[in-house]
């Protein structure tokens, strides 16, 4: 494993970093974090219009056939400026399950729409009373000739509101064991019987429950086999599992190291108390190995090996210390780091505050810390259930 980027992956990295620096202004930031919702529509076609909305797709989807190295470090730097990013990353998501399992009609309804930032599609997963247990689905689809009845809801389907479609599971068969009873289903969310409500999350985000009232839906709108939802599903779920949150924890620490540059009540920046130093130091090292986690994954997708735990361990420890990190930074400016974000008088516009919110929320995201810890214990160690 190597660990320093070539010329030319670092010239691209700076390409990125320059289109947004230029498109992400203080009042763009202001506006999506107060919306509530991770995305926005000219972000997302300024990234199609520069290519690099799916850099790495083969080129005659659209891509350019970059390397995976390109397409890390734009993740990197998109989610280092808190980029209006998830909608877009979900739609990505599920279009290259569709590529990769999709009919060819599902192919030319999505790809292309999909790849031009056209379309939208929210993911509808986890359900109010299973948790993580995203196996244990009840939302039902019943078979009607050639139309299947689709009843129940669906919990944080982000960006639901505003997506086109939501890659929804559901469950086809309830005589097999409950992995094997599952079907995937691409729903249009003009459909008749679709509702969505609002829910708050800690960090200001809008998620949503969605409902489905006896949607009706042609088989042309599933996506994989009958019953083989949980494969097709679990495509989607080794790039979930397999991000990586340090580029989060290297905006806290540049924040923490703005601060600390800054005169104290003495005169003295605090940077030069060593207590001080020492808690950035922490903070740097744990950064340091959620990046080079992160990068495993990278290269070893690059060596043609698909990381399964040790996807879990980027996330697990990158989600873990950016929330570690993000209380001992609190800690360690005292109660100014407690205002507001965007509050004119907070310490670094209230990034302290907010990313104190946001950490805990991470450890959720994409398969709770357990979920991940279940997954090293049993993918890498190989331990029973």
């Amino acid at each position: 494993m190597h660990f320093q980027l070539d010329p030319d992956t670092e010239a691209y990295r700076d390409a990125v970093r320059a289109h947004l620096r230029a498109v992400l202004t203080p009042e763009v930031t202001e506006r999506i974090y107060r919306s509530g919702v991770a995305h926005d529509e000219d972000f997302t076609k300024g990234l199609v219009d520069e290519g690099y909305f799916a850099p790495d797709w083969p080129a005659e989807f659209g891509g350019q056939n970059r390397n995976a190295w390109d397409a890390q470090v734009l993740n990197e730097e998109l989610m280092r400026f808190d980029a209006p990013m998830y909608l877009a990353e979900t739609t990505r998501m599920v279009a290259s399950i569709i590529r990769a399992v999709g009919s060819p009609a599902m192919k030319d309804l999505v790809l292309d729409a999909a790849m031009k930032g056209d379309i939208t599609i929210a993911l509808g997963f986890t359900e109010p009373e299973c948790g993580s247990d995203v196996a244990a689905a009840t939302t039902r689809a019943v078979r009607d000739r050639d139309d299947w009845i689709i009843n129940g809801s669906k919990m944080f389907t982000t960006n639901g509101h505003i997506a086109d479609y939501i890659f929804l599971l559901t469950r086809t068969n309830t005589q097999r064991p409950k992995h094997q009873g599952l079907t995937m289903f691409l729903v249009p969310c003009e459909s008749k019987g679709f509702d969505v409500q609002a829910v708050w999350t800690l960090s200001g985000e809008r998620t949503n429950i969605t409902f489905y009232s006896d949607v009706r839906l042609g088989d042309e709108w599933r996506i994989g086999d009958v019953d083989d939802g949980w494969r097709v599903m679990g495509l989607s779920l080794q790039d979930e599992h397999a991000s990586g949150w340090g580029p989060h924890l290297t905006r806290l620490l540049q924040h923490a190291e703005d601060w600390a540059r800054c005169p104290t009540e003495d005169g003295s920046p605090a940077i030069d108390d060593p207590a001080v130093r020492r808690r950035l130091a922490r903070v740097a090292m744990e950064n340091e190995v959620a990046m080079l986690l992160q990068r495993r994954c990278v290269w070893m997708t690059e060596q043609g090996r698909m990381p399964v735990a040790e996807g879990s361990m980027s996330k697990l420890f990158s989600t873990e210390a950016l929330e570690r990190a993000s209380q001992d930074i609190v800690e360690l400016v005292g109660p100014d780091g407690l205002r507001s974000y965007f509050e004119p008088t907070a310490p670094q516009q209230g990034r302290f505050e907010h990313l104190l919110r946001f950490a805990v929320g991470t450890t959720i995201y994409a398969g709770t810390s357990e979920i991940q810890r279940s997954i090293i214990a049993q993918r890498g160690l190989g331990l029973p259930r």
